[in-house]
């Protein structure tokens, strides 16, 4: 099996059987915030492109690059398509030409023409990508390989139980603008920041332990920051806060806790994977390719600057009536919206400054309310602040996930009181009627579930599955003292009392195990 690296997660898998093509992305995202680095766009996408099938894991756009798919990728290849919720990605594809499907299974492996087999597992939650993320588990010849890319499931035996995976493709660095956005001291931020970092790197070394494959590839981060606005978050000022470690900064702590088997894949290397080991070509050294990273950013702004300066020239629309169309598109979702709505229990304030750099008006999401309204100088628990000409173009383009788009622009700053609170994140990622549907039932469905098997961790009788999103805690909790920390995506409890220490709601069951009395389960919502 040849493993090309073309990029952030993106890669061409070739066999005998057939070439898969996975997340293409080259195009700058986000409001021209996120590049792949290394620099992924000098490569020869004519014959790249030329593949039998193609795989998007997820919407993300540093995923699925709508511009490159339509004018590089065969037309004639065979789309692998996850079993999703929704029709979107599909939906999607088609409008950009694509017509052969294979509409995959969840979790169920299906066998291609020439013995090439492959599994997709979709994860579903309103928390995974827009409303789905995914992994590509491959195997050919008796060669495995588990592209996991962004996807976080609960655990890897279903791929493990499959057969030695020989090549495990997984995301290990900061994918998301927290803290960097966040109205802080900076020594808050940095101190935040470096415990986000070490969480990435934890649950990184927990897959790659899960699965024992021969060899471990990073991929899919970080993306490089171009616009000079933006430029303080590559990671090359020596901040320990940064979230956005390279490949060669994977590889120094993989060796920290022992991992000798990592391979970094650049642009146009090239893995030979077999199952009795693996050799790699690479277009230039490897260490001297990061050990140049600042010119190669420096040299990657010039030359992309005239894209972002174009980008930016497209997104004032001064003829849409924020106000009125904000009013028009999302009071009817919050109408609709049951669970969210409960969940976000508040306004939400959105600080737009004008075209001037200067004059603000102040937009309120009133979630108990359902409506959208000029800000009447009340108090509020979120608090965004942004340029009018993003949420301009947001509404021109009718944009239904305004996280996939403005928040992972980083282009915005924010203030809160409390809690991190995942229901805003989750209402702003369904702005149709379709997402927020999916969302409100699947919110509805999991409160009304009862997981009732506990386990024991360090004296602690505890509910075995997370709250949050159903980890196994038996694997990822992680006790110290009175506090649990699930270590997928870490979050804390405190055990006591069975608060959630990171958001509001999802309240967890938990007593001490030499206790008579266990604390009453906690809701899904409170």
């Amino acid at each position: 099996m040849r493993v090309t690296g073309t990029g952030h997660a993106s890669m061409r898998i070739d066999t005998a059987a057939g070439s898969i093509l996975c997340d293409p992305w080259v195009n700058p995202a986000y409001f021209a915030s996120w590049f792949p680095f290394p620099d992924n766009s000098l490569l020869d996408w004519d014959t790249l492109g030329q593949v039998d099938y193609l795989y998007v894991s997820h919407l993300h756009r540093d995923h699925f690059d709508a511009a490159h798919l339509k004018r590089y990728v065969s037309k004639d290849a065979t789309v692998l398509l996850p079993e999703f919720p929704t029709s979107e990605m599909e939906d999607e594809l088609r409008a950009l030409g694509f017509t052969k499907f294979l509409k995959a299974p969840n979790e169920q492996v299906v066998e291609l023409d020439g013995g090439l087999k492959i599994m997709i597992q979709a994860l579903t939650s309103p928390t995974d990508g827009p409303i789905g993320d995914s992994s590509l588990w491959v195997e050919y010849d008796g060669v495995r390989l588990l592209n996991q890319n962004d996807a976080r499931p609960t655990d890897l035996s279903l791929f493990a139980e499959l057969g030695h995976v020989h090549a495990h493709l997984l995301q290990f660095s900061g994918a998301i603008w927290y803290p960097m956005v966040y109205e802080l001291p900076q020594a808050a931020k940095t101190a935040f920041g470096k415990q986000k970092r070490d969480r990435q790197f934890d649950r990184t070394w927990r897959y790659i332990d899960d699965l024992k494959a021969d060899h471990v590839f990073p991929i899919a981060g970080p993306p490089c920051f171009l616009d000079d606005a933006l430029w303080q978050f590559n990671d090359i000022h020596g901040d320990e806060g940064n979230i956005f470690p390279d490949q060669s900064v994977f590889l120094a702590e993989y060796a920290k806790v022992g991992g000798t088997n990592g391979i970094v894949l650049l642009p146009g290397s090239v893995a030979e994977v077999t199952t009795s080991g693996a050799s790699t070509t690479h277009p230039v050294p490897v260490e001297e390719f990061f050990a140049n990273k600042v010119a190669h950013l420096e040299e990657m702004r010039e030359r992309k600057r005239p894209i972002i300066e174009a980008e930016k020239a497209s997104w004032r629309h001064p003829e849409v009536d924020v106000l009125g169309e904000m009013k028009r598109r999302i009071e009817p979702l919050l109408d609709e919206s049951i669970y969210l709505a409960k969940g976000v229990g508040g306004p939400v304030r959105f600080d737009l400054v004008g075209y001037d750099g200067e004059s603000v008006e102040s937009i309120v999401v009133d979630f108990p309310g359902k409506e959208v309204r000029p800000y009447a100088d009340e108090k509020v628990r979120y608090r965004f602040r942004t340029e009018r000409a993003l949420i301009e173009h947001l509404l021109h383009i009718g944009e239904v996930d305004w996280v996939n788009s403005l928040f992972l622009s980083c282009r915005f700053s924010a203030a809160r009181i409390g809690q991190y609170n995942e229901f805003v994140y989750a209402f702003f990622k369904c702005l149709s009627t379709e997402r927020l549907q999916y969302a409100e039932g699947w919110y509805d469905e999991h409160e009304r579930a009862v997981d009732a098997e506990d386990i024991t961790l360090d004296g602690w009788v505890v509910q075995r599955r997370c709250p949050h999103l159903k980890a196994d805690l038996s694997r990822f909790g992680i006790v110290e003292g009175d506090q649990l920390t699930c270590q997928l995506h870490g979050w804390k409890f405190d055990m006591p009392s069975g608060r959630c220490l990171t958001s509001v709601g999802h309240k967890i069951r938990a007593h001490r195990a030499d206790a008579d009395t266990p604390a009453p389960a906690g809701e899904a919502l409170s």
